[in-house]
């Protein structure tokens, strides 16, 4: 934290200028918006879950669609699921 301290005779409105403008040089606003919503990635096993998961609805919904189950109701299931 910048560290500024009241002159004489200075203005409160002043003095809090130059304090604000402080804090604006060294970055620290920057820096707390920036890490206010990271979010850590996830790691290698999530990822492979999410994608088996994905594969095992894309298969299933295809099969469905195959056998003739399920009609195209959902325009925009192939879109979700990428089917062909």
């Amino acid at each position: 934290m910048p560290e500024v301290k009241r002159k004489p005779k200075e203005s409160f409105e002043s003095f809090y200028r130059r304090f604000t403008g402080d804090v604006k040089l060294s970055g620290r606003v920057l820096q707390a918006r920036k890490i206010r919503f990271f979010q850590k990635g996830k790691n290698k096993r999530a990822l492979k879950e999410s994608a088996l998961r994905r594969k095992k609805i894309q298969d299933k919904l295809d099969y469905l669609t195959r056998t003739g189950k399920v009609k195209d109701q959902f325009p925009g299931a192939k879109a979700i699921f990428k089917l062909n």
